[in-house]
């Protein structure tokens, strides 16, 4: 069951509400909220509250929480206690990945760690074991709206293969650039989530719901193929 993931970072905020709701009507089950610093990229995105505002009003989305930021220890407690399911961090963040995923997982949240597209996927080696899911980068982090980055596919064979060869079973997230031809792609490849936007959901001609139905139906097909 592949996952469809809008990401707040390309609603309009000036209709955040009306868009959300909209989300909730064309049966997305899942949000991702991206957090920035202006220090690890540079760039501002949504603050911390959003998920707490998110939690009152749709009790039933899961909320998955992107940290692109310098200490990432420093936001947990917070976003737990504020209700994400979800919390991923970028590995070169912090010097103790294993110790802020446990942290995480404490607060009986899913942990995750995003691999940048500098980086091979194979970075997860020494902690990959205990990581609930991996978030594969199909754009450099820290702006919205970029085009998907050649060699993606390939690079989600790699890491669908990693988990393969080594028994594991942590989920599968891409985000970034995702047009419906790229969707594809990445459900043939082994994605279990993808990550939405500007390309697939958001400002479409045919707005939230019939984008939504678009990617809901290009599941159906390709399941069908197999």
């Amino acid at each position: 069951m592949v996952i469809q993931s809008p990401s707040l970072a390309n609603i309009n905020l000036l209709d955040f509400g009306a868009q959300m709701k909209e989300l909730e009507e064309a049966g997305i089950t899942m949000v991702h909220i991206d957090i920035m610093d202006g220090h690890y990229v540079p760039n501002l995105c949504l603050p911390l509250n959003v998920v707490k505002h998110i939690r009152r009003d749709y009790k039933a989305m899961k909320l998955d929480v992107h940290l692109m930021v310098d200490s990432p220890e420093d936001y947990i407690a917070t976003l737990a206690e504020d209700g994400a399911d979800y919390i991923s961090f970028h590995g070169d963040s912090t010097s103790f990945v294993r110790k802020l995923v446990s942290s995480i997982q404490k607060y009986h949240v899913k942990a995750g760690v995003v691999i940048n597209p500098s980086q091979p996927v194979e970075v997860i080696s020494p902690y990959a074991e205990y990581l609930d899911y991996v978030t594969l980068m199909a754009v450099e982090p820290g702006t919205a709206g970029q085009t998907c980055l050649r060699g993606t596919p390939e690079r989600l064979r790699q890491l669908a293969a990693f988990r393969k060869q080594n028994g594991l079973d942590f989920k599968i997230f891409i985000d970034g650039g995702m047009t419906f031809e790229m969707i594809e792609e990445c459900i043939k490849n082994g994605a279990d989530v993808i990550v939405t936007g500007v390309y697939a959901i958001f400002q479409q001609e045919d707005g939230i719901k019939g984008a939504a139905g678009r990617f809901e139906r290009a599941v159906e097909s390709l399941r069908c193929e197999v």
